[in-house]
């Protein structure tokens, strides 16, 4: 089974009177969406912060490429929840809040860790009756690999996720609910903009870049004996001048110069033989 993912798109209103702007964004993200739906994938995951400011044209847009043809799962990040309330941008997007589904090699989890309409703290937040379903999901997982996607870090995993607004909020202990997993469990994350991979016991954290300063995605390929996680760079000039066009035209967006973070942060593989399970 093939996961294909990326995070933080952030596909932007912008300014059209700055010179060639509008072009930029039309190729950059027709040919980083193409390229990401060319993947011969189970499912294309974006890890949120699909748009900048979560507004219906926005939504509107970028859903316009990646059209119909493909199973896309998109989890809600703090940005897409800027404009709209979670039941009108649902229901703009046809997506669900947070659900999971089991397949024959894993059980795939989505979460919400989005505020709502909160511009002041863009920080992860979950309550009671996420954690409680998500508790639920992760006992019912049996042996079978869990694989949780969602928008922010678990607090001190990742890069940059012990920061303030880094991950979801320290006051809820994801922890408890992770160590409940018996076997093996992946955690993928964007929100922070740089890659990084932490393996803590049967768990490993695993964090996307932002597409804008990364011009790269991620693919999971779960085998019989182990979980390979790759990531795919984009070599391709004219796009990195693009993104590069408008992360520099663009507000509430800061470009990352240390965004690739060094080759660890990039691919692991994860065995599955149980031997190797604590």
């Amino acid at each position: 089974m093939k996961i294909a993912l990326f995070s933080d798109l952030h596909y932007p209103a912008i300014d059209e009177r700055v010179p060639g702007l509008l072009e930029a964004r039309a190729s950059f993200y027709k040919e980083f969406i193409d390229q990401f739906l060319a993947i011969d994938a189970r499912l294309h995951v974006s890890l949120g912060d699909l748009t900048n400011y979560g507004m219906a044209h926005e939504l509107n847009n970028i859903y316009s490429l990646i059209g119909d043809s493909q199973e896309f799962i998109h989890v809600l990040g703090n940005h897409d929840n800027y404009s709209l309330t979670k039941q009108e941008l649902l229901a703009l997007t046809g997506q669900k809040q947070y659900h999971s589904f089991e397949t024959e090699q894993a059980v795939l989890a989505f979460l919400d860790t989005a505020r709502e309409l909160d511009y002041e703290c863009w920080g992860g937040w979950i309550d009671d009756e996420q954690l409680e379903w998500f508790e639920h999901v992760i006992q019912n997982s049996g042996e079978k690999p869990l694989l949780v996607f969602a928008h922010h870090p678990v607090h001190n995993t990742t890069k940059g996720s012990e920061l303030n607004n880094g991950s979801i909020h320290q006051s809820i202990d994801m922890r408890r609910l992770l160590e409940q997993k018996k076997g093996i469990g992946m955690y993928f994350n964007g929100h922070m903009h740089c890659d990084s991979i932490v393996q803590e016991n049967n768990w490993t954290f695993v964090q996307t870049a932002a597409c804008l300063d990364e011009q790269s995605f991620r693919v999971i390929e779960i085998q019989d004996e182990q979980i390979v996680v790759s990531s795919i760079d984009l070599d391709d000039e004219a796009l990195k001048q693009n993104a590069t066009l408008i992360y520099e035209n663009m507000n509430h967006f800061k470009h990352r110069t240390d965004a690739k973070g060094i080759n660890e942060d990039c691919n692991c593989t994860v065995s599955l033989l149980s031997s190797l399970v604590q």
